[in-house]
């Protein structure tokens, strides 16, 4: 889980630092409107290509983990019902023993 977390903080670092690098960078730069607007332009194409490939990763290592808890989870519950089967089985042992070392009843008299 906790790698889940630090790729989040990762691709927030990112993705904030990006846009930061990117005002500043226009901020002092020393170019006409158009050169800026370009540059916004560029910029921008290449932060959302950024942004749509680690929403992809994210996609991707989401549907992996996904599968490993479906693939657990499934192994547990077999496992469990393998365990309960064998208890239930044992405990009819036991109780069909039990039942064969038990006196018989005793029948009623009338003076009971």
């Amino acid at each position: 889980m906790s790698d889940h977390d630090n790729f989040g903080s990762f691709f927030s670092g990112f993705l904030f630092g990006g846009i930061a690098g990117a005002v500043v960078a226009l901020l002092l730069a020393p170019q006409s409107g158009e050169e800026t607007r370009k540059l916004v332009k560029e910029k921008s194409i290449e932060l959302s290509n950024k942004a749509t490939h680690y929403a992809d990763e994210v996609f991707t290592q989401t549907e992996k983990t996904v599968g490993e808890v479906a693939t657990k989870t499934t192994e547990f519950i077999d496992t469990t019902i393998q365990k309960a089967s064998e208890v239930s089985e044992k405990g009819q042992v036991i109780l069909e023993s039990k039942k064969e070392k038990a006196p018989a009843p005793k029948k009623k008299t009338k003076a009971e």
